[in-house]
């Protein structure tokens, strides 16, 4: 069973990187959809405030309650987020509250945390709350992605997209339930699980970054599509050895120097938007977002690859 230190630290550094996921997850579908759909815009935008109400409890709880590894692996923040936020805001007019970040960037780790009976009280109050949102969200993307399939609704992002996002959402949930739960989970399944999910996430980043660049960026075209083949390929192989675990270190390193190599050219990628050196329709957060989720990756890789 979960040790009560162990499930508050975990808990923290799930939501320190999954809430700013999903507040991003809320403005993306809040900037894609057009006046005709106002309704669904300010949905999105609730969700948005919302998640940012959660994401501020939570950097005040994680002060002194979180690990170092988590704070310097680049999932929390980048050092691009600030710079991509307020570029986002000035393009779109939506008001991002970057003091988050700010206050992101201060947080102290702890690796001796006193164990505080009303700050695990706090963090499984905290936790149920975000399941709710979180789960209403699902909700929401699914009826969007129901209305865009049945030609109801027009909205700028890809029906994949929708459908990818609202997948995120409920790898987060399942977490946070397991959490709750004190579950100690197989450190192989757990794995094994991990790397399926996120290296198809990776290949659909890829995917996304080709279609959403202008059709001059011919090379950064044909290089994002590499990468989606790449993830593909490891995607189908990760699943593959779910039952047979003797390759599973091979997959394992062969994921982990992929994502690498992909968070390489996503942080190029994102320079290159905010300094207006790439022509695509990409707005600047979307590849922070995707520089943190590779980050994100490459510690539970890590990780792995020590089983």
């Amino acid at each position: 069973m979960l040790s009560a230190r162990d499930f508050i630290r975990m808990s923290l550094e799930l939501h320190l990187f999954f809430l700013r996921i999903m507040k991003e997850h809320s403005l993306f579908l809040q900037i894609a959809f057009t006046p005709i759909d106002e309704g669904y815009m300010e949905g999105a935008n609730d969700f948005r405030m919302e998640f940012d109400r959660l994401l501020r409890e939570v950097i005040y709880l994680s002060n002194g309650a979180v690990s170092q590894e988590v704070l310097q692996s680049g999932e929390v923040v980048t050092p691009y987020t600030l710079d991509a936020e307020i570029a986002t805001s000035n393009f779109t007019g939506v008001r991002i509250p970057t003091q988050l970040t700010e206050e992101e960037f201060r947080i102290m780790s702890s690796n001796q945390m006193a164990l505080n009976p009303m700050l695990e009280e706090k963090v499984y109050y905290i936790n149920e709350r975000i399941i709710a949102l979180t789960n209403a969200l699902i909700q929401f993307k699914a009826n969007i992605l129901n209305n865009v399939l049945t030609c109801k609704m027009f909205t700028l992002n890809y029906p994949l997209l929708i459908d990818h996002i609202m997948r995120e959402a409920k790898l987060y949930v399942r977490t946070i339930e397991r959490l709750q739960n004190r579950e100690n989970i197989d450190p192989a399944r757990e794995a094994m699980e991990e790397e399926v999910f996120w290296n198809r996430i990776m290949a659909e980043h890829a995917k996304f970054i080709r279609g959403l660049l202008d059709p001059t960026e011919v090379d950064l075209f044909n290089t994002a599509n590499m990468f989606g083949n790449t993830f593909d390929q490891l995607t189908a192989e990760a699943r593959e050895v779910q039952n047979r675990l003797e390759n599973f270190q091979t997959v394992t390193r062969n994921s982990l120097n992929a994502t690498r190599d992909i968070r390489e050219f996503k942080r190029a990628g994102t320079e290159g938007i905010l300094q207006c050196k790439i022509r695509s329709i990409i707005i600047p957060l979307l590849g922070d977002h995707t520089i943190r989720e590779a980050s994100h990756y490459l510690r539970l890789l890590k990780k792995f690859s020590t089983i």
